[in-house]
């Protein structure tokens, strides 16, 4: 069993060497463009150059090394025969989750007004919240999004659910397809993004979503950047429409110093650090499902290429 490591990192045997470990049987080899073909099984990638795919010719599966599937699905020559499989939570959902709840909570607790009086040395007790009036949407319900409405659940905000396609989760209202995206929103104050990034979810978080939120809205990104149209989110907070939003994503990343999104108070940004990749849980998934494979035994987590997820 041969299996290619391509993710352009600096350092690949922070990776190699695990795989191997964890996989003694296999050969492993890391990309090198120049290099001849190395007859691979399988492809454990990070947004991989189209020539692994001109080269690579007796591939039996590709492995993306995150959740998100969309700079693989981006490889003009990526095979449709042979089966991509995305990455399963691997200690993502709860960072997730973790992430979403303590920028609500920071929100609706109002916490920014105790760290202004904080620095000012000040004393002074404000009304508790009441959780009827925050409404809260998560839109995607896959592995992180299902994480994240379930832990909303459990403070006992009213949780709504979107995705395309019906889900079931206890304590969650859900609505699905074009047909309850409507519906959700006008149920929703703060919108928490967890969808994955395809042409139907593209530019989703707009100005005719933005509208049907409640006044006064919270819009939490943790999906893709291009999810959301950017102007469209200042004018919104220029109207008092959407009150406050927290971005871990961008369209384009690092976010260029110039950008108009760093100079409002209303937004509040990070590196998209809200869940990062944890190495030892995402080899032991991935190498996992090689061994499963290659004794022909089925696995989870492939993706429909026409979908994008």
């Amino acid at each position: 069993m041969k299996v290619l490591f391509v993710a352009g990192d600096p350092k690949p045997e922070r990776w190699t060497q695990p795989i191997q470990a964890l996989l003694p049987e296999a050969e492993v080899h890391v990309w090198d463009a120049d290099a001849p073909a190395c007859d691979a099984d399988y492809a454990i990638v990070w947004q991989p150059p189209a020539a692994l795919f001109e080269k690579e010719h007796n591939l039996k599966a590709v492995f993306n090394l995150g959740a998100g599937i969309d700079g693989l699905l981006k490889v003009p020559n990526l095979p449709r025969h042979i089966p991509v499989v995305r990455l399963e939570d691997a200690g993502m959902s709860v960072q997730m989750a973790e992430y979403v709840l303590h920028q609500l909570i920071d929100i609706t607790r109002t916490m920014d007004v105790y760290r202004a009086q904080n620095a000012e040395g000040r004393w002074k007790i404000h009304r508790p919240i009441t959780r009827g009036d925050w409404p809260v949407g998560v839109m995607g319900l896959g592995h992180i999004g299902k994480r994240v409405a379930r832990s909303l659940t459990s403070l006992d905000y009213r949780v709504h659910g979107w995705a395309r396609s019906e889900h079931t989760i206890e304590g969650v209202t859900s609505h699905h397809g074009d047909d309850g995206l409507a519906d959700f929103l006008a149920n929703t104050r703060v919108l928490i993004n967890t969808l994955p990034l395809t042409e139907a979810t593209r530019g989703i978080i707009n100005k005719a979503t933005l509208d049907q939120l409640h006044p006064g809205a919270v819009v939490i990104n943790v999906g893709r950047g291009q999810h959301l149209v950017e102007q469209d989110l200042l004018a919104a907070l220029d109207s008092g429409q959407v009150a406050r939003a927290v971005l871990d994503v961008f369209s384009q990343e690092p976010l260029p110093e110039d950008h108009p999104f760093w100079q409002r108070a209303e937004i509040t940004i990070t590196p998209h650090i809200s869940a990062r990749t944890l190495r030892d849980d995402t080899l032991e998934q991935i190498t996992g499902k090689i061994r499963a494979l290659a004794e022909g035994k089925p696995i989870s987590g492939i993706i429909d290429i026409d979908r994008g997820y």
